[in-house]
């Protein structure tokens, strides 16, 4: 196991309400991620993954896009991946076997809608969980069900299916989807459940997601407290970083614009159009 003194050393203090950072997710990936092993770069490449998902989403919307490079991954590389699953070509053996999961079983099916966002999300926690790290492998893990539960909490205050506001295939997931006890059957099973109740009671949707990461941040706090100079305390401050920025882009107009939208995509999901397809 790789120790990274110097770098953990040299990292700021960050706090959830800090109105400006010195550090950023894109300096993370330039200034620290080349200092790492290669067996650690793997690693936090799991994290960069969630923006090449929405690169791949929206190039399956429209190739010509124009996407943001934040992942790992160039637009270039990711059409190259589309094109070859989809004329049923061998991929780049670089490419995350989850993209061509998902991408061969897109391409295959044969009515729509195909619940693009969610199929492809529910394939990168598989493959996170996956990793050969027991904290990373944890974290995504513990982010998933968190994602979970809130969203199932909603959807049963809005009367939507549960069913199909829940992502991923863990025990977790299917006691949410076949539960139609209060707590799902989950408030002795699963740490922290009772806490995510009381989030989902709270009706200002930006204060909500606020003891949303503070509940993600303590989680980080408690888990990686006996990792001191290691790859996982350096995954944390990433994680950290990214919660930071977020909230400095977002005022409260704006956040509570995002959280409508985000029940609004639990009614009607989000549909790809079928251009690949032909």
């Amino acid at each position: 196991m790789s120790s990274y003194y110097y770098l953990v050393a040299g990292l700021p203090d960050i706090a959830l309400d800090d109105g400006k950072l010195s550090c950023t997710v894109a300096g993370f990936k330039s200034d620290i991620y080349p200092h790492l092993s290669a067996h650690d770069q793997r690693l936090v490449d799991l994290f960069y993954l969630k923006f090449d998902n929405e690169d791949l989403l929206r190039l399956l919307k429209d190739k010509e896009t124009v996407t943001e490079g934040k992942g790992n991954f160039t637009g270039e590389e990711l059409l190259e991946l589309v094109e070859a699953v989809r004329n049923g070509d061998r991929p780049d053996p670089k490419m995350p076997s989850y993209m061509v999961s998902f991408l061969t079983e897109y391409f295959a099916a044969e009515e729509e809608p195909y619940l693009t966002e969610d199929k492809l999300a529910a394939a990168y926690y598989h493959y996170a969980m996956g990793a050969k790290n027991p904290f990373i492998a944890a974290w995504f893990e513990f982010s998933l069900h968190v994602n979970n539960v809130l969203a199932a909490l909603s959807a049963r205050k809005y009367k939507m299916d549960i069913s199909s506001a829940v992502v991923g295939d863990t025990p977790v997931c299917e006691q949410l989807r076949t539960s139609n006890a209060r707590d799902f059957g989950l408030g002795d099973a699963l740490d922290g459940f009772e806490a995510l109740q009381r989030i989902a009671e709270v009706d200002e949707l930006v204060e909500r997601e606020k003891k949303v990461d503070l509940l993600k941040w303590k989680w980080m706090e408690d888990e990686s407290f006996f990792h001191y100079f290691t790859i996982e305390r350096l995954f944390v401050f990433l994680l950290r970083l990214e919660m930071i920025e977020r909230w400095i882009s977002l005022d409260k107009e704006s956040g509570s614009e995002l959280f409508r939208q985000l029940i609004q995509q639990l009614k009607d999901g989000v549909q790809i159009p079928e251009e690949f397809r032909k």
